[in-house]
This record gives structure tokens, sequence and C-alpha cells, in this order.
């Protein structure tokens, strides 16, 4: 999919940076191969067929191939057989074995979609860094215009001898340090978009630009805390790593059966069809060679059997395979313990976070509410000579920081909501299996 568009919005950024990386990549390759994995052990069930032709040709003393007697001459023969075979009972190791490589098939698929989802975060977390960036940019943009103003008036006033020199000098000192703040605001935010750029594996030259986010004020104040065993027990079954990992340890319980069934006999039926052609199978006046097609149909011969392989000792080796799988049965279910307990630790953090997000956005909301009237209400003063311009500048960078600390509050709520989300099993990213 060829992106030419001039605002890009997160899923954009998501599925471009989910077609392009070569991470994701290396993860379906795992998933293709253990896909073809589990379809050969469904193969397995077939029989074995195999063909075979000789041809030989013998010089000096050697056994004639047609009545085993010892001749002297040169000779050629020609060998043709087919032989089929196919396990009768095997103590249902092929059985085990596909269900064995199924679950490991529906494992790698849950470890790609999880190395999607946690590349999804990563180009959000990325994406709402441009985001900061970009409001930063903004205020500070707004601020300079502010110290631009002041400027001008207090020029104006310094002509016209209602201010003194010095209130000029602390203006222009402060223009000056707004003016600095926006370079470096400008240059914060391309280093952002570059890290976004970076992060999708967007090779190109230029920028990007990204759609503004922002969320509802309403809305992150409304929304409810839910506990974290509610959302733990919605996401040990939808969380791909969880759900891999539980994959595998049902995968690990079949190998232990697939081990076991050393221990059984094993029974195969065979069947084959076998010909030849020898130079020496002359006919009755011992003077012509019996022709190729005659010696084909002669020497024809057919077979059928049963065999039966009983394990009597092999060393000890069968019963330490089946307890090295139990081992490894065993290491499989405690990761699947890890896994869980480390996504309740997760799932417990955000909880908490957010529950303190909700109250700082609360709280930054009535702060920049309260530092905006009070910088009105100071260049108000200032205008009729009542403060300074130090306690002036020192309103205006209240407000500023003000906003800064609600936009980023704002958007790390964000981050902790949309993550919330997707260990609820909702949709966060337009992510699929077939992405």
């Amino acid at each position: 999919m060829l992106y030419s568009q001039d605002s890009w919005s997160l899923d954009d950024c998501i599925r471009y940076a989910i077609e392009h990386n070569l991470g994701i990549k290396d993860f379906e390759y795992t998933q293709e191969g253990n896909k073809e994995t589990y379809r050969q052990s469904i193969r397995n069930l077939l029989p074995n067929l195999t063909g075979y032709s000789d041809y030989n040709i013998r010089y000096g003393r050697s056994v004639d191939p047609n009545n085993n007697s010892f001749v002297n001459t040169d000779f050629f023969s020609n060998n043709y057989s087919l032989a089929a075979e196919i396990d009768l009972f095997q103590g249902f190791q092929k059985i085990n074995s596909i269900r064995s490589s199924k679950f490991l098939r529906q494992a790698s698929e849950e470890e790609t979609l999880h190395q999607k989802y946690l590349l999804g975060f990563r180009v959000m977390s990325a994406f709402y860094d441009v985001q900061f960036m970009k409001g930063l940019f903004a205020i500070s943009k707004e601020q300079e215009e502010v110290s631009q103003k002041n400027y001008e008036l207090v020029k104006r006033q310094v002509s016209l001898g209602q201010k003194a020199k010095a209130d000029l000098y602390e203006t222009e000192s402060a223009l000056l340090a707004d003016q600095l703040l926006v370079t470096q605001s400008k240059n914060n935010l391309e280093s952002a978009k570059l890290a976004l750029m970076q992060e999708m594996n967007l090779t190109r030259s230029g920028t990007i630009s990204i759609q503004s986010v922002l969320m509802d004020t309403n809305q992150n104040s409304n929304q409810q805390i839910q506990d974290q065993d509610s959302i733990f027990r919605i996401a040990k079954d939808v969380v791909p790593m969880v759900k891999a990992q539980e994959l595998r340890a049902k995968a690990a319980s079949k190998q232990v059966h697939v081990a076991r069934g050393n221990l059984y006999p094993s029974l195969s039926l065979f069947a084959g069809y076998q010909t030849g052609y020898y130079e020496t199978n002359q006919d009755e006046n011992t003077n012509t060679v019996i022709p190729f097609r005659t010696q084909i149909k002669d020497n024809a011969s057919q077979y059928v059997g049963v065999s039966l392989s009983i394990p009597i000792s092999n060393r000890w080796s069968n019963r330490s395979q089946i307890k090295q799988q139990k081992i490894a049965l065993m290491r499989a279910e405690n990761n699947h313990t890890i896994q869980k307990q480390e996504l309740y630790d997760i799932i417990q953090q955000l909880v908490q976070e957010g529950a303190a997000l909700k109250t700082e956005f609360k709280q930054s909301i009535q702060k920049m509410k309260a530092q905006t009237l009070a910088f009105d209400i100071a260049r108000k003063r200032y205008e009729k000579g009542l403060i300074s311009i130090i306690e002036l500048n020192q309103s205006k960078n209240l407000f500023a920081n003000s906003r800064n600390e609600n936009l980023q509050v704002d958007l790390r709520l964000k981050v902790n909501e949309s993550t919330l989300d997707f260990y609820k099993g909702l949709p966060v990213f337009n992510i699929n299996r077939a992405q």
C-alpha cells in the first residue's frame, strides 16, 4: 500500500509500521514454518511409497542373478521394484505429533499478533510524543507572540517617558528567551517526528505531518475506574502472549505422549512389486536372449506382509526422553504462570496510574483556568502600572507551564486508557491476524 497523504492518523502510522517492520516479518516467517510443520505432520499419516530401478554391468567371474551360478562372461541386468508401507499402530505418536504441531502453529500466530500489538504501542508512544512536542511548539509560539506584543508596548511607553529603559531590557530579555524556546520546541518536534518515522520504518526524505487526537475533557472526567481483577480475568484469555504460552504448554503435554509412544510396539503393513531383466536369461536353445518385455512379465513377483517391532531395551533412552519431556512441560506451565503474574502486575500498575492521572487531569484543568485568569489580570495590572514587568513575565511563565502540564497529562491518560482497552479485549489499533 502506498501512503501519499499529507496528514497521518494513528491508525495510518500503525498500519504502515506493521507492513514494513522487518522484525514482524521474521515472526511471520516462523509462523509459516510452523504451519508447514503442522501440514507435514498430517501428511505423515499417508503410506510411504518407494520406487527403485538399477542397471548393472558385470565383468569377469560373477554370479548370474538369473540362476545364481558362476559365469565368466560379461553381461548386464536391469531391476525394477515398487514398495509401499503404512504404519498401523505406533503408540499414537503421529496423532499426538499432529496435535502438538497444531498447538505450536497456533502459538506462533499468537506471538506474531502480540508483536504487532507491541509495535502498535511503540508507534502510539512515538505518535503522542510528536503530539506533545507539537503542542509545546504551539504554546511557545503563543508565548512568543505575547512577549512580542509586550515588547512593542513597553517600547512605546519608554519612548513616551512612561516606563524606564530597564523595563524595556527586561521585556526584550523575555522575548529573546521565548524565541529561543520556540527554536528548541521546533527542534524537539522534528526529533520526535524522526523517531516516529524510524519506528514506522518510513524511509523517505522530508518530515511527516500527523493528525491531532486530543481527548475530550468531559470524557476523561466521566470514565469509571475498573477493578484490576475484572480486567485480568478478561486479559488472561485475550492477550496473545499469554495465549501463546498456554498453547506451548499444551504442545509440551502432547510431546510427553509422543515420547511415551516409544514404549509401545509398532505395527506396519507393507507390500511390493518387483521384476527384472537379465542378459543371461536365454531360451531353451541357449542361443537367443529372452526379450525384455517377456522377462519383465515372467520375472514379476509381488509380496505383502505385516511387521511388528517390540522395544525391549535401548539403554533406557525412551524412559529418559519421557522424563525430559515432562521437565519441558513443567517449564512451559511455569512460563505460563509467569506470564499471567506479569500481566496482573502490569494491569495493577495501569489501573493505579490511570486513577492518579484522572485526578491530575482534573486538577491540571483547574490550574490552567486559574493561571489563565491570573495572567489576564496581571496584564491589565501591568498596563495600569500596578505591577512590574518581572511579575508579568512570572505570571506568563506560570500560565505556559500550566498548559504544558495539562497537555502532558492529557496524552499520558490517552495512552493509559488505550493500553487498558487492549487488556479489556477491546479493539485498539484495528490489528487483525491477516494484517
